[in-house]
């Protein structure tokens, strides 16, 4: 008679029980579980090394996190803005990122911007460990380090790995859950401390990795029954976090602040989501989605799990969507990394000849999606933009920011780069001084032309015009430098 463990898809043994001459997998790590690891730290201080400046969620991140930690807890709890030109952004959305940036940057030798960025790039890789050991366990640890190794060339998670914002965490989080759920469908009597704890964590990461969470509980009421009971009753309270700070952004009113961000798929979400895992490339497409499929089918001990990962964060937000939109590519991050293990499942379920073929290509395709990244310039260039105003800038001048994100930039980077600026510095919304005779403006392009503010009518009625503008575009931001003068 099949045994219940093998019926399940999860091996009725204790992770302890290896064959003869294997570690047993769930004692001390081994070299080849740290390749993941390894590879993303790799790749993401290449794509550190060009020291390109901070974007807007970026640069809100480190000017939110510098605070004194009352007024970051403050602004959160009420809802209001850190400054004058953030009054309706408060860092009530992902406020324990904020936390968590706030520590991170007290420590000594820390600050400066590329480290609020290393946070993400070490969080990610603690994260690709975790989740290598996890399905290791399930699945054999050829099929764990596949796993991820895929996780680690894709450019989903490569360019959120090097942001300055909560995917790494997210990520790490999400991993720490993976484990917590293995080890207690292999040793129930372990595991539901740290699935709890780091299911916490993945929503107050990120809330759309509740969904994930909500797929890891129910893998476990698939594989075990009725038995499954204290998982969901932790799973359960472990998503009581997110929903206080959900319940908490709604009370002071920024519940909808990012609404604007979000796209109505029309009911193509999953697809939409699939084809940004893959950066929208057809080769990589295909050959992920076909993988995954045969691990679904074939992967033992990880058909379950896989599933479950992939199918229901999408069919989760594909609901929500009927209510409002909700689509933005890199919010599926954590449910999208169940598609890349399922995938390299799949790849060491065919014959065995075909295995390290099909897994070298699987990467090789990866790779050479993710090869764009390490060529893009910088998303915006409000670094640039204060060096040149350090350079023809004269005592006096009034520097103004035109609009929200050019205000967030200019404080910033006058703060780091170039602090003799900071008495000329104007910030919204406040105006350019009358009396000036010259007057530097900062602003933002929207689709090539410069967005609406009232600045043009109050320098032209002060009798100034524009005589030069310097462009500085942006993969994310354009930003353009102008002198006015009367």
């Amino acid at each position: 008679m099949t045994s219940t463990g093998h019926r399940t898809g999860v091996p009725a043994t204790p992770a302890s029980a290896a064959p003869p001459g294997e570690p047993p997998s769930g004692t001390r790590w081994t070299l080849p579980e740290l390749l993941p690891p390894l590879l993303v730290l790799l790749l993401g201080l290449v794509l550190l090394l060009p020291g390109l400046g901070l974007w807007f969620d970026e640069l809100f991140t480190a000017e939110v996190a510098r605070l004194p930690l009352g007024r970051i807890l403050s602004a959160i709890v009420s809802g209001e803005g850190t400054t004058s030109y953030l009054a309706g952004v408060p860092p009530s959305y992902n406020a324990p990122y904020y936390l968590v940036v706030h520590l991170w940057m007290s420590l000594p030798g820390l600050g400066g911007d590329t480290s609020v960025r290393v946070l993400s790039l070490l969080a990610t890789a603690g994260g690709l460990a975790l989740i290598t050991r996890a399905v290791g366990r399930l699945a054999g640890r050829p099929t764990g380090v596949l796993a991820g190794l895929v996780l680690a060339c894709s450019p989903l998670v490569l360019e959120q790995a090097v942001e300055a914002r909560s995917y790494g965490l997210a990520v790490l989080a999400t991993g720490g859950t993976a484990l917590g759920l293995v080890r207690w469908l292999q040793e129930p009597s372990r595991g539901l401390v740290l699935f709890g704890l780091a299911g916490a964590g993945m929503g107050l990461a990120h809330w759309y990795a509740v969904t994930v969470l909500v797929a890891f509980v129910v893998a476990g009421i698939v594989l075990r029954g009725r038995r499954a009971l204290p998982l969901v009753l932790t799973g359960a309270a472990a998503a009581l976090p997110t929903i206080g700070l959900v319940a908490l952004n709604l009370l002071n009113g920024t519940g909808g602040r990012n609404a604007e961000h979000l796209h109505d798929t029309g009911g193509q979400l999953g697809g939409l989501a699939v084809r940004a895992w893959s950066g929208g490339e057809n080769p990589l497409l295909y050959l992920t989605v076909g993988l995954a499929v045969l691990g679904g089918v074939r992967a033992a001990g990880l058909r379950v799990v896989g599933a479950a990962w992939v199918l229901v964060p999408l069919l989760l937000l594909t609901a929500a969507e009927l209510v409002r939109p909700v689509y933005l590519p890199r919010y599926l991050l954590t449910g999208l990394m169940g598609l890349g293990v399922l995938a390299a499942a799949g790849a060491l379920t065919v014959p065995r000849a075909a295995r390290a073929p099909l897994a070298a290509l699987l990467l090789a395709c990866s790779l050479l999606v993710s090869q764009p990244l390490f060529e893009r310039g910088p998303r915006e260039r409000s670094d640039d933009v204060v060096r040149l105003l350090a350079e023809v800038h004269r005592p006096g001048e009034p520097i103004v920011a035109a609009d929200q994100r050019s205000a967030t930039g200019l404080d910033h980077y006058v703060r780091t780069l170039a602090p003799q600026l900071r008495p000329d510095v104007v910030l919204p919304p406040d105006d350019a001084p009358a009396d000036a005779e010259r007057v530097w403006l900062v602003r933002r392009l929207m689709d090539g032309a410069p967005e609406p503010t009232d600045d043009d009518e109050i320098l032209a009625v002060g009798g100034f015009r524009q005589v030069a503008q310097t462009a500085f575009p942006g993969t994310k931001t354009d930003l353009v430098l102008q002198r006015w003068e009367r």
